[in-house]
């Protein structure tokens, strides 16, 4: 099999998705590039077509390539790099919006919910204790770019209700909202940043088929005030493929 060591014991659609996989994150295979047929790939490998079809399956979920009825497996543009909830913070204080250039929102929700036992322990409150639970999903030209939950005291409801009604919220993120109704601002953020096997749920929000083996990236942000209290808890689910990137000056 081209490319793979022997040691590789991944099954041969892993290590066949994997091999292309690195070709186009590493440039080798440039947007528009076709790869082999189905057939082809197939003879190449020496498995089945049903093994090298569910293979391109895996890079077309990850939104890496894409079919073309009559032509063949076309590697996709590039996706844009996936923001952290603290730069869509930073979007939103400049434009009042969290989108980024070409993306959207949909799927917006929001209810009063019981916290969940690792929520509970980063907004400092008792498992199953209330709390504002509010998703949405952003998206751009490739499709899902991550699914975004934000997790805020119950106190807000409030002052804000609309905080827990599932409808987009008008006049910015609501961290925005937040500070204009009770003069608490973020003073301070905690970004945080890991990658995992995309669990069965993670599977469900990001729109993927079940049993889909991908890696996502899973982007937390904490937002604290002037007394360190938390205002809100970020929490992005990356889809597969999307990348993070990151640029500052070089200080001389």
């Amino acid at each position: 099999m081209p490319g793979q060591p022997r040691a590789d014991n991944r099954p041969p659609y892993a290590r066949i998705a994997a091999h292309y996989r690195n070709l186009i994150s590493s440039g080798e295979l440039a947007p528009g590039d076709l790869l082999p047929s189905i057939r082809a790939l197939a003879g190449q490998w020496g498995v089945s077509t049903a093994t090298t079809d569910r293979a391109m399956k895996l890079l077309r979920d990850e939104r890496l390539v894409h079919g073309i009825p009559g032509v063949g497996t076309e590697v996709m543009a590039r996706p844009v790099s996936l923001a952290s909830g603290s730069e869509r913070h930073d979007r939103s204080s400049r434009t009042r919006s969290s989108w980024g250039v070409g993306e959207n929102s949909s799927g917006h929700t929001a209810s009063m919910v019981e916290a969940p036992e690792d929520v509970a322990l980063v907004l400092g409150i008792d498992p199953g204790d209330d709390v504002i639970r509010r998703s949405r999903v952003y998206r751009d030209s490739h499709g899902i770019v991550c699914h975004s939950t934000s997790w805020i005291p119950a106190e807000f409801a409030r002052a804000l209700p609309e905080l827990a009604r599932s409808e987009r919220l008008e006049g910015g993120l609501s961290l925005d909202l937040i500070a204009e109704a009770t003069g608490r601002q973020v003073e301070q953020r905690v970004d945080e940043e890991s990658a995992r096997i995309a669990l069965a749920e993670d599977l469900q929000l990001l729109e993927l088929d079940p049993g889909t083996v991908a890696a996502i990236l899973v982007l937390t942000a904490r937002f604290l005030d002037a007394d360190d209290q938390i205002l809100e808890y970020g929490v992005d689910l990356g889809a597969p493929g999307r990348t993070r990137r990151i640029a500052s000056e070089v200080l001389r």
